[in-house]
């Protein structure tokens, strides 16, 4: 318990920095949204049977009890969406991007990346519609602790379609044609109600 107040104290520093609103509960897991307004997600990783809002699939990559933070905010024609991570694996670089179903018992069940304009042809890997302008990528390189925060800024917001979750991968994300989007297994899944 005494790890986690440093956290979550450093967690609730930057939500309130940013400006946002979040409900926590006293495990550390918690969630605030609003359709039009900030989404953030507050959890731990744990086995998908075990797992509330944070789903580790690979133990060995994404230990249980790592945590996550995902803060999504609405600009005025654009979307910010900022991803902490804290105790994976040090000095590795993991591909994320924003998924569009929450998380589920299966890396699978939050579905394929959520894009702004979908491509009539999935899985999409072609790169005119699997980008980081159009899907939401948050790769990132832990440091000697295991921490990462990174930013990704989309030149659009969600509407009635809205992503449900950032998934969190083995491997960067690759841009060629025919690969483009993808980065490997599934190794965590984060539920955030965008």
């Amino acid at each position: 318990m005494k790890r986690l107040l440093p956290l979550l104290g450093a967690a609730t520093a930057l939500v309130a920095a940013a400006g946002v609103a979040s409900a926590h509960t006293p495990d550390g897991h918690g969630h605030g949204h609003g359709h039009g307004g900030n989404a953030v997600t507050i959890g731990r990783f744990a086995p998908p049977d075990k797992a509330t809002n944070a789903f580790t699939y690979d133990s060995a990559l994404i230990a249980p009890g790592s945590k996550v933070m995902v803060v999504a905010t609405p600009k005025r024609r654009s979307t910010k969406v900022q991803l902490s991570v804290w105790g994976l694996i040090p000095n590795r670089t993991y591909g994320s991007h924003a998924h569009q179903k929450p998380c589920g018992l299966l890396p699978a069940d939050s579905g394929a990346h959520h894009q702004h304009v979908v491509d009539p042809k999935q899985p999409s890997v072609d790169p005119e519609f699997a980008n980081p302008e159009n899907e939401i990528w948050l790769d990132f390189t832990t440091d000697s602790r295991g921490r990462a925060v990174v930013t990704s800024v989309v030149p659009w917001q969600f509407d009635d379609r809205r992503a449900g979750s950032v998934v969190i991968h083995a491997e960067k994300t690759a841009t060629e044609p025919g690969k483009a989007g993808t980065a490997g297994p599934r190794l965590g899944c984060a539920t955030v109600k965008f």
